[in-house]
Formats: C-alpha cells, sequence, structure tokens
C-alpha cells in the first residue's frame, strides 16, 4: 500500500471516530434556575445522560461545571439568575469535545449535583444545587418554641403546597400547573386561619421553589402542628374526572385504584425534584415501639375523623368525587404523632374545574369551607393546652362571628347565641333575612374568644436593595424589629438584595 493510500485510510479511520463521538454527545437543550430559601436549584435539560463534574474557585469565587462529550444547542448565558448567587454565566469548548460552564458568584456556595433520568414531563436532566454559604432566612421552617402545658397556645396548622420549583406537578388545560393554583389556595387557606383567635397557620412553600416530602413534615414538627394538610390538583387521563378528594394514610394498602395510582404519582415527586428516591416501605416502622405504632394508629384515626368533616364542609359549596376519606400510603402523610391529610382540590385537566382553579374568586370559597371543617372540628376536639381548649373548659364564650352552613336559617342563628334577629341584621346591614352558606356574619356583644375573627393586619411591601440591613429598614418605617421578624417569619436578621418583606403598618 502506497503512502497516499495510508494517509487516505487514516484520514477516514479518523474521521469514522469523530463522527461516532460527535454522534454520542449529549445535547444541552436549556439551562433553568430556580430559588429557594437556603438554595439555587440549576436544572440542565438533556437529551442523553451525561457525565460531568463540578468544582469551586475563589478570588473572585466561581462554580466550573464541565460536561464530558457534551455539545451546546441554545445560549446558557441568557438564563434569568435575578435574586440567585449567580452574577454571570459564561460558557465554552474545553478539549474539543466537552463543554465548561462557569458560573460567576456574588458570594461563596456550597455545592451538590446529580443526574435524573427522563420522566413524564422531561428528558434526562443535570441538577446543581447551589447552597448557600451563610445561614438565610427561611419562612417556612421557622421554629415555634415548644408550649409549656395551659399556656392557651395556639393551635397550628401546617399548610403544605405541593411540587414547586422545577417540580410544575400536573400540567392541564391551557398549561395551568398544580404548583401555581395550589400555592394560591394555601395562601388564602393561611390568611383565614391566621385571622382566627386561637390558631395559627404555617405554610410550608411560600414561593415557587421544592420542598422534599420528609422535610415537610419535619417542618410540621418543628412548629409544633397539630394538623398537616397537603394541597394538590390532580390530572387524569379522562378529562370527564373532576371534584375533590380528602385522602389520610394507609397502612394496609390503598382504599381504591385511584388512590393507590395518586400515591405512587405524589410520592414520586421526590425524583422530579431531585432529592433522592423514596421507599413506600417506611423504614421507620421495623425498628419503632410498640407505643409509636399504637401512635401512628392514633393518629390515622384522627386524621379520618377531620378529613370527614373537611368533606362535609367542602360539600356545601364545591363538587366532591369522593363522600369518605380515601387511604393509600402517602409518604408526606407518614408522621406518627400529627393528624395528616392530603387534599386534591380538583383536576387541571378537566376544563370546569381548570377555571374554576384558576379562580381567585373560587379559590377563596374553597380556602372558605376548607378552614371551616378544620377550625369545626377543632372547636370539638381541641388540642389540652390550647386556647379553644381552656374556653371549652370554661363554658364556651359567645364568637365574635359565625359562618353560615348548609340549612341555616337566620331566626336559628339569633336563636343559638341569643341575640334578636333585629340586632342581628342591624350589626350585619342585612336589607333582609335571606342568607347564603360560607357568609360571615357578626355577632354582636362578642369578646376575643375561640372563633373570633380577628381585623386582618396590613402590610405594605419593601424590596431589599443593596446595603440594607433589617434594623435599617425598621428604623425607616418606625416598626419594631420584631415585628418585622414575626411578619415575615425570620429566624435571623440576614436579609438578601432582591426579597420582599412584609412591613406591618396596623
Amino acid at each position: 500500500m502506497g503512502r497516499q493510500s495510508y494517509r487516505t485510510a487514516a484520514f477516514l479511520l479518523f474521521s469514522i471516530c469523530w463522527l461516532a463521538s460527535s454522534a454520542q454527545a449529549a445535547v444541552v437543550e436549556n439551562l433553568r434556575s430556580y430559588r429557594s430559601p437556603d438554595h439555587t436549584r440549576l436544572v440542565f435539560d438533556l437529551d442523553s445522560t451525561i457525565d460531568h463534574r463540578v468544582f469551586t474557585l475563589e478570588e473572585p469565587h466561581r462554580v466550573v461545571v464541565d460536561l464530558v462529550n457534551a455539545q451546546m444547542r441554545g445560549s446558557v448565558d441568557e438564563t434569568d439568575i435575578a435574586g440567585t448567587p449567580v452574577s454571570r454565566i459564561r460558557s465554552g469548548k474545553r478539549n474539543d469535545n466537552d463543554m465548561r460552564i462557569v458560573f460567576d458568584l456574588h458570594h461563596p456556595v456550597q455545592p451538590r449535583s446529580f443526574v435524573l433520568p427522563a420522566n413524564e414531563q422531561y428528558g434526562p436532566r443535570l441538577v446543581i444545587d447551589l447552597y448557600d454559604a451563610s445561614p438565610r432566612a427561611t419562612p417556612a421552617a421557622a421554629p415555634a418554641p415548644t408550649p409549656e402545658p395551659n399556656t392557651r397556645r395556639d393551635i397550628v396548622v401546617a399548610i403544605s403546597a405541593g411540587h414547586g420549583g422545577a417540580d410544575p406537578g400536573a400540567i392541564g388545560v391551557n398549561r395551568l400547573m398544580e404548583k401555581h393554583v395550589v400555592l394560591a389556595i394555601a395562601r388564602e387557606v393561611r390568611d383565614r386561619i391566621d385571622a382566627l383567635t386561637g390558631f395559627r397557620a404555617v405554610v410550608i412553600r411560600d414561593g415557587d421553589y421544592y420542598v422534599g416530602l420528609r422535610e415537610q413534615v419535619q417542618i410540621a414538627h418543628k412548629n409544633n402542628a397539630d394538623l398537616f394538610v397537603a394541597i394538590h390538583a390532580d390530572a387524569h387521563t379522562n378529562s370527564n374526572a373532576q371534584g375533590s378528594t380528602v385522602y389520610a394514610l394507609s397502612r394496609n394498602g390503598a382504599t381504591s385504584e385511584q388512590a393507590r395510582r395518586l400515591a405512587e404519582k405524589e410520592n414520586g415527586a421526590d425524583l422530579i425534584g431531585g432529592v433522592g428516591s423514596v421507599s413506600l416501605s417506611d423504614k421507620d416502622e421495623v425498628l419503632a415501639s410498640v407505643l409509636i405504632d399504637l401512635s401512628m394508629t392514633a393518629t390515622v384515626a384522627t386524621s379520618l375523623e377531620v378529613g370527614q368533616r373537611i368533606i362535609n364542609s367542602l360539600a356545601t359549596t364545591i363538587p366532591m368525587r369522593r363522600k369518605n376519606v380515601e387511604q393509600a400510603a402517602f409518604v408526606v402523610l407518614k408522621s406518627a404523632d400529627i393528624p395528616s391529610l392530603l387534599i386534591e382540590s380538583g383536576y387541571v385537566t378537566n376544563p370546569r374545574d381548570a377555571r374554576n382553579l384558576d379562580s381567585p374568586a373560587w379559590r377563596r370559597s374553597f380556602a372558605d369551607a376548607l378552614v371551616s371543617g378544620i377550625t369545626d372540628w377543632f372547636h370539638e376536639r381541641p388540642p389540652r393546652g390550647s386556647l379553644i381548649a381552656w374556653q371549652k373548659e370554661n363554658g364556651g364564650l359567645t364568637p365574635a362571628s359565625y359562618t353560615v352552613r348548609s340549612g341555616d336559617t337566620l331566626s336559628e342563628i339569633a336563636a343559638r347565641f341569643g341575640v334578636s334577629m333585629a340586632t342581628l341584621r342591624s350589626h350585619n346591614d342585612l336589607k333582609s333575612d335571606t342568607i347564603r352558606v360560607g357568609q360571615v356574619l357578626k355577632l354582636p356583644g362578642a369578646g376575643a374568644v375561640a372563633g373570633a375573627t380577628r381585623a386582618a393586619p396590613s402590610f405594605v411591601e419593601h424590596k431589599i436593595s443593596r446595603g440594607e440591613t433589617l434594623s435599617q429598614i425598621a428604623v425607616s418605617y418606625s416598626v419594631p424589629l420584631d415585628e418585622i421578624r414575626r411578619a415575615n417569619q425570620l429566624k435571623s436578621d440576614t436579609i438578601r438584595v432582591g426579597q420582599v418583606l412584609k412591613i406591618p403598618t396596623t
């Protein structure tokens, strides 16, 4: 074989190897960012799995991500990084076949990375979590002090809006996302609970970020919750499926195929969120003592009672898909000592339900009915040491308001609370005796007691600018520092540029 033949063969071999290498290169199709209270999540959408390496550099602070045998389809430097520790994103080729992406930082972070396989919503993904090196305020996880017996404490209701961040949950009609509508409902529920004397709400997620299933339960424990309520919105292959359903934990299998399917989907949310696998066989049960086992049994029984009370209340205003509490092995409901429920508010894949879920008026109505069911049960079975329990033990007092239920008449309400109909009409500016389900009536002569509605606090919003401190903001608004901490559930005075604070004005 002549020299020219050798050159031709070598060139062909090189070309074949190069083409094979190029054909196998992973393509980075997109880069998304999500901000959580304590970290920033960066998600690379890929067309295939990828090998990678992550390391940090100082002076200036940077995080470097090397992608092996990869190429870019778009431009990662156009990713929205507002409110994150990343100041700039740069990318370039490295060693012919590899890509290097550099994240310039405002301050140091602690990176963690992992690769997720494709699922129903996304292809393969590379996830980079940038954890804040210094503690930041985490409103949802702010621990409450352990109450002493007989301190007339508030009853605490933990409210979890499902999914969030990189996990949109179900996606329905007109791209309506579960994570957005359930957060809006959770905030409505929070506002109503916080407006009641003797009750306090804790929102697990108060922004578009993901909180792991186990972490949700931990947050409820830290806040000494008396009830845990997870709010979701389901999807179904049949667009005719509609209505709300209430679920509790089952230790012995699901009560229906729908409940089993839903539990598998919601338990798999941790895989979408990227926090690792979730086992439905709770390892704690293997090691638990008989007392823990009995505690779990009692807690599930209580959950079923509360759930049925909520169904009865919801059924007065919205369609219910199931008239009884369904049960399945939901990871998020596995708490040995907190009654826990998962409430599917409706189906984003049903046109009517989707319109309702996207309607602020409907969400307010849903929240009214949900809170009514919760408070009805707690007024009947208040936890020991709570203000509601103290009032019940002392004969009870007239509440400041009453929410009209199905079948109520104005004359019956007047007789129940010992006031004349004329006084009740005058106190509520009623032109007639007609009342509607869900209407809140003010009761004359009431004191600050269980069920009394406090005037909702008013706030102004303040967006943090560079160089500001919490104490400076308090001085500028003439508001005590403790009130700002309390209004925003801050566990430290650390704030970040771009963060929005609620400033009390009353």
